[in-house]
């Protein structure tokens, strides 16, 4: 019997590109850039490059980077994605103290208010925490593996977060869903009790932020999607307060196709410490779009656009610091075909992004930049680049989410097929 042919969507599978990410230290102290398997950080404070120790043979992954994040008030900082390894970094000494394999790639990353647990999803849905006890900064942790916390059942979890309180953990899927599971007191022993499904979403939910009020302190939800809106959520009942169609009030969305939506899909968020602003970043807006989040009324609107010029920047990652009034992005992908730029990023700057409505937020030239050039030579590869690559780059990216979130549907003998040939399956002895 003839073999199916391979579809598109399988060969775009071989070419696949990761975005850039960015990681801001809490209290302003480090920039992380991860661009493909490189993973770069720069000391704002001395003014130079950190050099990463770990003491595995070879480069720290091997494969494309897929979260980043600090924790545990800026002691801790984790890196995984397709290489299966999750490491477990000292932030300040930048030594690897625990490197830990996961049975899937890895595609999201938590850590736990107390930091005593890291958690992270895989891409078959399983969320799995990972004990630190008996975490120095000055011991490497052995034989450390995870264990099964909680599970989406096959749908590929695109986001975790902890709620303020440390209460619960929350997760995002490619299936629209949101869970709020309450996180255990023996996270090893796995999360049984469910606390709240925040349903409405009608495209893969791809970001989670939380924001802060004095009477609320899990905090409340915003989530971003496919769909093109923001939404506020309350996390304990589940109820969705606010919706802000952000595609349609950038002008991005078309009404000749549903695949152009895509194209105005949420891709990160970043708010503000006193919860007030939501920064949001949208494929094809070059820029991004800052929300008023008015938590005493439960409503979120739209503040201002925030346009990006001198060359093509459609963000690919947000972050900020708590101490800090600047808005950090990043854009760029691991690999563009057909061009010789390997593993390039573009990191760019916007100042006043914590300061009352008095005050335009102004985007910072590269000059003005905190770290300056050695900033710029360290996190994109080199202190400047050619436009063209970042306009190759956010197409590479609308696709790399095209094939990785919107479920493909397959005929019966197409899945019988990829059932035959997946290469994950394990021999039982």
């Amino acid at each position: 019997m003839e073999e199916p042919a391979i579809e598109e969507g399988d060969h775009n599978r071989d070419v696949e590109v990761a975005p850039a990410l960015i990681s801001v230290h809490p209290d302003h102290k480090f920039i992380v850039v991860s661009i493909g398997s490189d993973l770069r950080v720069f000391d704002l404070q001395g003014s130079c490059s950190v050099t990463l120790v770990d003491d595995s043979s070879g480069p720290p992954h091997k494969d494309s980077i897929r979260a980043i994040r600090f924790g545990a008030g800026g002691k801790l900082f984790v890196s995984a994605g397709d290489d299966k390894l999750v490491k477990i970094w000292n932030a300040n000494s930048w030594h690897c103290t625990a490197t830990v394999c996961s049975e899937k790639r890895v595609s999201a990353v938590a850590i736990s208010k107390d930091g005593m647990f890291v958690c992270f999803a895989d891409k078959f849905g399983v969320v799995w925490a990972l004990d630190l006890d008996g975490f120095d900064e000055n011991q490497v942790l052995v034989d450390k593996k995870g264990a099964p916390l909680l599970a989406h059942y096959c749908s590929i979890i695109t986001s975790l977060e902890f709620s303020l309180d440390g209460r619960f953990i929350i997760s995002a899927d490619r299936d629209f869903k949101i869970r709020v599971t309450v996180f255990p007191k023996k996270p090893l022993d796995g999360a049984h009790e469910i606390q709240s499904f925040c349903l409405g979403h009608t495209e893969f939910v791809s970001c989670l932020a939380l924001v802060c009020t004095p009477d609320c302190p899990e905090g409340f939800l915003v989530s971003g999607s496919g769909d093109s809106t923001v939404r506020l959520w309350d996390i304990t009942s589940g109820l969705l307060l606010d919706t802000c169609e952000v595609g349609s009030q950038a002008g991005l969305l078309e009404s000749n196709g549903r695949e152009e939506e895509h194209y105005s899909a949420v891709t990160n968020l970043c708010t503000t410490s006193d919860g007030t602003v939501v920064a949001v970043a949208i494929q094809s807006l070059q820029g991004i779009m800052l929300l008023n989040c008015n938590l005493s009324a439960r409503s979120l609107s739209v503040a201002k656009v925030v346009s990006i010029t001198g060359g093509c920047f459609i963000p690919t990652s947000l972050d900020s610091a708590s101490s800090a009034e600047f808005l950090w992005m990043v854009t760029g992908v691991s690999t563009l075909h057909g061009l010789d730029s390997h593993s390039l990023a573009r990191v760019r700057v916007i100042s006043g992004f914590r300061r009352s409505n008095d005050h335009e937020p102004t985007v910072l030239q590269d000059e003005e930049i905190p770290g300056g050039d050695k900033l710029l030579e360290k996190l994109q590869g080199s202190v400047s680049i050619e436009s063209k690559v970042f306009s190759a780059a956010a197409d590479a990216v609308k696709m790399a989410m095209c094939n990785l979130l919107i479920k493909k549907h397959y005929s019966a003998d197409k899945r019988d097929f990829r059932k035959r040939t997946r290469n994950d399956k394990k021999i039982k002895q």
